[in-house]
């Protein structure tokens, strides 16, 4: 039997998408340590699902490393190296250069990480807003579950669970303003 196709994105891709949201742009990596403090997650199972979620437009992957032969492309790789691309003279000064980018990270195992992290790859950042995001599923939950009603969206969403009086305050709001548009 044939699998559904989601219509949203998985809980995975949204806390993914919650990662992005608050940092704005970030590598792999930094997506898979921030999930990695709430549930243990393999590196290369959060690389399969932001992959995917690019291919389902949920996610805008940009290449911040340099095309050969060229030079610096996006102000990230300008900024970086704080300005204008100046070719190395001496292998001294390649040398030093390696030496400024690389993190010493400790590992599980106590090892060390070396690898040189002044050349950030690939950069991830959400396609849409949290709100637009938002806005959509709710649209979606709305034609597919209540038939387009509204209203009895708003009553099993209010009758889900406790609301706490700063909520109910707000949502009281937004219906007068809405009454009085």
């Amino acid at each position: 039997m044939a699998r559904r196709k989601a219509s949203g994105p998985t809980d995975r891709e949204v806390a993914i998408l919650g990662v992005l949201w608050e940092k704005g742009t970030a590598t792999v990596r930094e997506v898979h340590e921030a999930l990695h403090q709430d549930v243990e997650t393999g590196y290369t199972t959060t690389l399969k699902l932001m992959q995917i979620m690019v291919e389902k437009g949920l996610l805008v992957r940009e290449d911040d490393r340099p095309k050969r032969g060229m030079g610096l492309g996006s102000p990230t790789q300008k900024a970086a190296l704080g300005g204008p691309f100046q070719p190395m003279r001496h292998r001294q000064d390649a040398d030093a250069t390696r030496e400024q980018g690389q993190d010493a990270l400790a590992t599980k195992e106590g090892r060390q990480d070396t690898r040189d992290t002044s050349r950030r790859g690939h950069i991830y950042r959400p396609a849409l807003s949290e709100e637009k995001t938002q806005k959509q599923l709710v649209a979606d939950l709305l034609d597919r579950v209540f038939a387009g009603s509204a209203e009895k969206l708003v009553l099993r969403a209010l009758s889900a669970r406790k609301i706490s009086p700063k909520e109910l305050r707000r949502i009281r709001e937004m219906l007068d303003e809405m009454e009085g548009a």
